[in-house]
């Protein structure tokens, strides 16, 4: 599980038969402070973020069990907002 921050959208109009109705979008990984980590990728969207909300996302198996119905072909999968973080 990582964080990650929205920076856009992806739009795809042929999708695996599993992934219709879910949102694809652009999320660069980041630390607790907000930096960034990470190169920019798309991740499968079932949480309805929207750009430049801090996210968590899993990823690999996890992300392809996060969608229903699950293991459709996804590496990243946003599955919560963050409203605040707290670290000591």
């Amino acid at each position: 599980m990582y964080l990650g921050r929205v920076i856009g959208t992806c739009v795809a109009t042929v999708k695996y038969e599993g992934m219709q109705g879910y949102r694809l979008l652009i999320v660069e990984p980041v630390d607790d402070e907000g930096r960034v980590t990470g190169d920019p990728h798309v991740a499968v969207d079932v949480t309805q973020a929207g750009p430049g909300e801090t996210v968590f996302l899993v990823g690999s198996r996890e992300a392809a069990l996060a969608c229903d119905p699950s293991f459709v072909p996804v590496d990243a999968a946003v599955v919560g907002i963050v409203d605040a973080l707290d670290v000591p």
